[in-house]
């Protein structure tokens, strides 16, 4: 097994910092929790590797990058109650507990108990589901990656109201949420 404290450190330094990600709550939270212990037993020799990793059911966890950038555009603040979605929500909950929130967990599909100030959705979506959407306080906040026509955009939303309004800052390699994927329908 690699130095994982090292590892953890050259993650911080190597692939977040040079990728946008400021927040220093959140580096310090990505540079203290061992990813290791969040991932499977057969892929502990790859946590600090920005890709992502193929879970049992199908699913994945999301890059360190992704979700690192998602999470500093986030901007979370000590007290806030967020929602983690995803099939491996635990390593981004317990990295906002870190920073100070409230947090709650939740699988794609299940209906979340709000209101919530943050909603995190770990994996790409094309659209933003509305009951998460519904879950969010007036001016909460929603990050996410969002695929279009093949691309996938990290992507940070403000419940407004219009509803959670989107944009997109970084392309990324996420792997999408079959929960939230719409069946491809015949265009002109």
């Amino acid at each position: 097994m690699p130095d994982t404290k090292l590892a953890r450190r050259a993650m911080v330094d190597s692939q977040l910092r040079p990728q946008g990600v400021t927040n220093a709550a959140v580096l310090a939270a990505m540079g203290s929790i061992p990813r290791e212990q969040f991932v499977p037993e057969g892929a502990r020799a790859f946590a600090y590797f920005d890709r992502s990793i193929p879970l049992a059911d199908g699913g994945a966890m999301m890059p360190p990058t992704a979700l690192g950038q998602l999470l500093s555009a986030l901007d979370p603040q000590p007290g806030e109650r967020a929602l983690v979605v995803g099939p491996a929500p635990a390593y981004a909950a317990a990295l906002l507990t870190a920073v100070g929130l409230d947090v709650e967990t939740a699988a794609p599909g299940a209906a979340p108990r709000g209101p919530f100030q943050l909603v995190l959705l770990e994996g790409a979506v094309v659209d933003f589901p509305a009951e998460l959407a519904a879950a969010l306080v007036p001016g909460g906040r929603a990050a996410t990656a969002i695929a279009d026509r093949g691309v996938t955009r990290l992507a940070l939303g403000i419940n407004g109201a219009l509803g959670v309004t989107f944009r997109t800052f970084a392309d990324a390699d996420v792997a999408p949420l079959a929960a939230y994927l719409r069946p491809p329908a015949f265009t002109f």
